[in-house]
């Protein structure tokens, strides 16, 4: 007898409750063998991807070229899309460079992996095949969707007819609950939820080319983005809790210092945005009203991340110029385009609450610039303080370096 909002809040609520829980327990417990088979769900739909697409290529039901031409008249771009440069650095994200994964990889990855010599293998690996899925998304969302879907009367068009059918088919649907879907036009109205059904629908055409009933084929794609989201959740609390940790520890806020408390700041907080009502004021959506700022962040992350690795080489005295043109160009590109959308989208729209992140952000990016430049003259050969050494393994399963 639950309402969609109330259902929607109590699944909220649950999953946040999971992901304290999860985010305390030790790593071995839950987050290790939760991810082993998730991994291997991943790797399944992944290869059903990637099979179903070289099928329906070879086939000829799949075509980018007449779902997506890389070139198309100006009269068809959509007068309020974004400048191609700098936001083709920032669309794909986290299958080009990713600073959430660096996260990942320096709080819990690194904790996991039994020698130093695997984070080659499992970090780079794990990014060729982050890359890898970011290609068969691009492909799905366009020939994957081109392939056919259904228009408002039950006929299946193909090409680039059944993108724009998809396309004002689904942004009819954005509307609060009870309220009259209202059509609206555009870019800006094709939001993550019509994304999601974009690859869910193209993914699911080509795995269909594997001879899988439709129905099955749209399950197995929705799982893959159900799972991926489930990877991201108690990790990403987890992660959160180590940063309230650290900030405490700075600024010597003791009664953050537990894991307990940190915890609990990052669950409520993250939850207290969830529940918020976003887009069309439907309760529970509040995540997607930081959404538009989850790209270039993520890429402004990945910059600073890279210009940790630059100091760290230079302290060294190791070559570092091979790793600074890309911190340049993600800490350049990535600010460009956050400062688009801040003067162009945000500020004009009224969206407050994203012109207050997006210019904390950038201040917040400016300030470390402005430190490593400071910092630079001074920082070849002079080591950081150094923690002292783990304690070896006498029964040589693990170390340092094996």
């Amino acid at each position: 007898g639950w309402s969609k909002a109330e259902a929607t809040n109590f699944w909220i609520i649950a999953l946040f409750v999971y992901s304290a829980i999860a985010s305390l327990l030790p790593v071995w417990l839950l987050l290790q063998p939760r991810d082993y088979i998730n991994s291997h769900q991943l790797l399944v739909a992944l290869g059903l991807l990637v099979a179903g697409l070289v099928v329906a290529g070879v086939r000829g039901e799949a075509d980018l070229a007449a779902a997506a031409p890389a070139v198309v008249p100006a009269a068809e771009v959509p007068a309020d899309a974004p400048p191609l440069l700098p936001f083709l650095f920032i669309t794909i994200a986290c299958g080009a460079c990713s600073g959430f994964h660096c996260l990942v990889s320096s709080g819990t990855t690194s904790k996991q992996i039994a020698c130093e010599t695997d984070a080659r293998a499992v970090g780079y690996g794990g990014m060729l095949l982050e890359a890898a899925l970011a290609v068969v998304v691009i492909l799905a969302c366009c020939a994957g969707v081109g392939m056919g879907v259904a228009d408002a009367d039950g006929k299946t068009v193909t090409g680039r007819a059944a993108w724009r059918t998809k396309y004002q088919a689904e942004i009819t649907t954005v509307a609060a609950e009870g309220a009259t879907p209202a059509t609206v036009g555009g870019w800006k109205a094709h939001g993550l939820s019509q994304k999601l059904t974009a690859f869910v629908d193209g993914g699911a055409n080509f795995v269909s080319a594997l001879g899988v009933r439709p129905r099955l084929a749209t399950t197995i794609i929705a799982v893959l983005v159900a799972c991926f989201a489930a990877t991201t959740l108690d990790t990403a609390t987890r992660l959160q809790r180590y940063v309230v940790q650290e900030l405490a520890q700075t600024l010597r806020v003791d009664a953050l210092r537990g894991k307990y408390a940190a915890t609990g700041v990052a669950v409520v907080t993250g939850g207290a945005v969830a529940l918020l009502p976003g887009a069309g004021g439907v309760p529970g959506t509040g995540g997607l009203l930081l959404w538009p700022l989850f790209g270039a962040i993520n890429q402004l992350l990945a910059g600073l991340a890279l210009m940790v690795l630059v100091f760290y080489l230079v302290r060294r005295n190791l070559p570092a110029w091979f790793a600074i043109l890309p911190m340049a160009l993600m800490l350049v590109l990535p600010g460009w385009a956050m400062a688009h959308q801040v003067l162009f989208d945000f500020l004009p729209a009224g969206k407050g609450l994203l012109v207050a992140f997006g210019l904390l952000i950038l201040a917040l990016q400016g300030w470390m610039v402005i430190e490593a430049i400071l910092i630079w003259p001074k920082a070849r050969g002079v080591l950081e303080e150094a923690l002292p050494d783990l304690p070896s393994n006498p029964a040589g399963a693990g170390g340092r370096s094996c």
